[in-house]
């Protein structure tokens, strides 16, 4: 056996793990006391500000944190996020939605006359680069300066955004409905709704109202009525004030005839139809027996009327936020032979969700 003449290290040599337990307890107090968590095995609350490692331990970050503004960071729980048919009572967030190639100012007043809470609506246009969406901007832009000198904007948030994809050049009601142009027509409305929807929808938005730029009259409760029925999707039926040429009196007429219940025909046209082809509701061209929810409208029947849809259009339908957020978008081609609002009730069904519409609710279009 080796002897060390220092009595110290023969004792070490002899028993070593008198060494070791001290050393062991050093270790142990250390990172109970310095470290940044200790031993502690419960689940704590995670803090954006990084945690000290120990005396020697520097923060770089300790700069940086303080330059920056409170809350800088926001939390949202959507599981905590409603959409109910009491939305006003609960103070849910409504974000209402146009697309916008022409400015009409009943439609901006009408807007402004629903009594839904101003300060829980959020209001989001996209325009197009061309010379009528260009005007259009204006329009809207002096509008809002007026309401605001009138001290009537109380709205939570406007966003205005210009389209960065291609749109028709002419936006006449004869050119923009014409049947040969309705899938170039109908996929830009789709990209265009989808740039809006996505850049505006917040965490904190239980719903959106698509409502076309010329809806020019709703009743007052337009968000209310439609937020009570409760259902992911629900359209109101839209009409067209007119003059009738038989009676010389002012009279009403089905205008939207994208909210239809699908037929056996419809299903036969469109399994023999190419994949990249389109079936486009409303037009001779296209005959599919489907049923409109425009003819079902009855003067005496009761508003709140429901029937369930298998494609929807986009004067005026209420959505709750979690669809969109559920993926639901606006497809710019072919889905299952349908195509923007169209195309979108599809991909809500094949979502799990129920989409359905209201003929006795009426809306009225602008007559050109």
């Amino acid at each position: 056996m080796v002897h060390y003449r220092n009595r110290y290290l023969n004792y070490i040599r002899r028993k070593p793990l008198a060494l070791l337990a001290p050393i062991t307890l050093l270790v142990v107090i250390y990172f109970y006391f310095f470290s940044a968590h200790g031993f502690s095995s419960s689940k704590q609350k995670y803090n954006y500000t990084r945690k000290s490692r120990g005396w020697f331990y520097k923060n770089r970050d300790t700069v940086i944190l303080k330059d920056l503004p409170k809350n800088h960071i926001s939390h949202y729980d959507l599981n905590k996020l409603t959409a109910s048919k009491d939305a006003l009572n609960k103070r849910e967030e409504v974000l209402i939605l146009t697309p916008m190639s022409k400015f009409l100012p009943e439609y901006w007043e009408n807007i402004n006359k629903l009594t839904y809470d101003h300060s829980l609506i959020s209001l989001g246009f996209i325009f197009p680069r061309t010379t009528e969406g260009d005007d259009a901007l204006k329009e809207l832009e002096n509008a809002l300066k007026k309401t605001k000198r009138e001290k009537l904007l109380n709205f939570k948030k406007i966003t205005i955004l210009r389209q960065d994809s291609n749109s028709l050049n002419s936006q006449l009601e004869k050119d923009r409905h014409a049947f040969k142009v309705q899938k170039e027509r109908r996929s830009m409305m789709a990209l265009a709704r989808n740039s809006l929807v996505f850049s505006t929808i917040l965490p904190s938005t239980s719903w959106i109202l698509w409502l076309d730029a010329d809806i020019v009259e709703t009743p007052a409760t337009l968000i209310q009525d439609l937020t009570g029925h409760n259902k992911p999707v629900v359209s109101a039926n839209v009409h067209q004030r007119y003059i009738n040429p038989d009676t010389k009196q002012q009279d009403i007429r089905p205008y939207d005839f994208n909210n239809w219940v699908e037929s056996e025909e419809g299903l036969k046209l469109a399994a023999s139809l190419p994949d990249d082809e389109i079936i486009v509701e409303g037009y001779s061209e296209m005959v599919t027996h489907r049923a409109l929810m425009a003819h079902f409208y009855d003067p005496k029947g009761d508003p709140s009327t429901e029937m369930t849809l298998d494609g929807v259009g986009g004067g005026a339908v209420m959505v709750k936020a979690d669809v969109h957020r559920d993926g639901a978008m606006f497809p710019s081609f072919p889905f299952y032979h349908l195509i923007e609002t169209e195309g979108f009730a599809k991909m809500a069904k094949r979502l799990g969700y129920e989409v359905y519409g209201l003929p006795n609710y009426l809306v009225f279009h602008y007559n050109e």
